[in-house]
């Protein structure tokens, strides 16, 4: 059955079919204009667990996603798929996940990240997971698609961000988080997920860092902010708000926050920028933080004003409560079809 085939015959309006793809929508990955790679790995999650089950518990939640989009007409006809999981990473990711709360202990009573040889193991395992993550994504750029990678934590992007560096040349990385992930090595790992914006930095082709929704940081980090002529521009979560009860709509901070961007634009999106009522499985949770609608309709008016989202991610879904990836899975829909919008798809 070819893929207008599949089109005419699915209902959209139907109940999800649980032995379909991602959205359970009917499209095999070489008939979809978007592809998700799933990265299950938190090795070097400092506070909570359970985002390695992210991709999973998104892709089961997404068959409770309606297909309407508002601003895509027949979004879902582009087609959505994932990847399969890659069962390899998970298996180091649970090997190592162990070896890494050692190491993290240890430091906390007193010992020196230096002095542990066990972090060049989780070092090394981390190098393997952005290999890989680069090479997949690199497989599938390489087939014009539209691609999206789901976490796992937030180092897992990296790779991606590489792939796009050879494949797209220069762009911008576009971060909604709680954090700024400015450490450096934080807690003695190169690749921590608290460290993803720094390592991003070290791409030459990564030309500005733009950051809405930071509330906890480092003096370190506000420093690397504050000293990067303007290579990083940060929209603190406090300053949003203090506006906002100023009188400054959102729609005028979405315009401030657009001017700073260039034409090619890489989505970093830690659902931790969120209001934690809304994800409280995330690993790192913060009080403050975005509604679902304001995060939207930034991504909307950025595709409106006729940039491109080259790519994007979403990561640190966790928890035991179905409702974080009920969130996620939402969420992902809808940036999905932005995506793919703004590289002309579905027009």
């Amino acid at each position: 059955m070819t893929k207008q085939d599949k089109i005419k015959n699915f209902d959209p309006n139907s109940v999800g079919d649980v032995n379909a793809n991602l959205f359970g929508l009917p499209f095999t990955l070489a008939e979809s204009e978007t592809v998700l790679i799933p990265v299950p790995w938190e090795v070097t999650v400092s506070y909570g667990g359970g985002t390695i089950n992210g991709p999973e518990q998104i892709f089961d939640a997404s068959f409770q996603v309606d297909l309407y989009d508002p601003i895509v007409k027949d979004a879902w006809k582009l087609g959505i798929a994932m990847d399969d999981i890659d069962e390899g990473l998970r298996e180091k990711s649970e090997i190592y996940r162990p070896v890494a709360e050692i190491i993290i202990d240890r430091q906390s009573n007193g010992e020196s990240s230096s002095e542990i040889a066990e972090i060049n193991d989780i070092n090394k395992v981390c190098t393997e997971m952005n290999a890989r993550v680069k090479e997949r994504s690199l497989h599938f750029l390489k087939q014009n698609k539209t691609v999206g990678l789901i976490g796992g934590d937030h180092s897992t992007p990296l790779g991606m961000m590489q792939a796009l560096s050879e494949h797209v040349g220069e762009f911008a990385i576009l971060q909604i988080d709680a954090h700024a992930d400015l450490r450096v090595a934080y807690e003695g790992f190169e690749f921590s997920h608290a460290s993803i914006m720094y390592n991003a930095l070290k791409i030459n082709n990564v030309k500005k860092l733009v950051q809405v929704g930071i509330r906890d940081y480092c003096q370190a980090e506000l420093d690397m902010i504050t000293n990067s002529k303007g290579r990083i521009k940060t929209f603190f979560d406090r300053d949003i708000k203090q506006q906002g009860y100023q009188g400054k709509t959102w729609d005028t901070i979405c315009k401030e926050i657009i001017a700073e961007l260039p034409q090619n634009i890489y989505l970093s999106f830690d659902i931790d920028g969120l209001d934690p009522k809304l994800c409280p499985g995330t690993g790192t949770p913060v009080a403050g933080g975005f509604e679902t609608d304001q995060v939207l309709y930034l991504l909307e008016q950025v595709v409106a004003s006729g940039k491109t989202f080259i790519a994007f991610d979403l990561n640190e879904v966790g928890g035991e409560d179905e409702w974080n990836a009920n969130v996620a899975s939402r969420l992902l829909y809808r940036i999905a079809n932005l995506a793919a919008y703004s590289q002309g798809k579905g027009k």
